[in-house]
């Protein structure tokens, strides 16, 4: 069974950082594609960021392009996503996800892509 447990959420002024953290058992991420989504209250969720399963190609939505870096650390099988220039838009739950076989290739910005999700890290950004 794989799970997987973020972290790193909290409390932060507009122009900030934070570094949120993708924590997995059951499943070895340099083998695995990972992808960070995020909801707002009222909306849908929404693809952020992901890396293929090789860790060679990362893919961001628009609006966090060069805010944002995704990258894995594979001694702690953990993934990162790095958040810089945080914006108040940026303000969700933030989710990771992975797909239920490994090397899994895909389209990595859809939610049906991934399986297995974690229950989230509260990310809130002040103006």
């Amino acid at each position: 069974q794989v799970q997987l447990v973020e972290s790193g959420g909290g409390l932060v002024q507009a122009g900030g950082s934070l570094r949120l953290s993708c924590a997995a058992s059951g499943r070895t991420f340099n083998n695995s594609a990972v992808g960070w989504f995020r909801q707002a209250p009222g909306k849908e969720r929404k693809f952020v960021a992901a890396m293929n399963w090789d860790g060679g190609r990362t893919y961001y939505t628009d609006s966090v392009k060069g805010r944002f870096t995704i990258a894995r650390d594979n001694a702690k099988n953990t993934v990162w996503l790095q958040m810089n220039s945080l914006k108040p838009e940026d303000t969700a739950v933030y989710y990771c996800g992975a797909p239920r076989y490994a090397q899994s290739s895909g389209s990595y910005n859809h939610e049906g892509f991934y399986d297995y999700w974690g229950q989230g890290t509260q990310v809130t950004v002040s103006s």
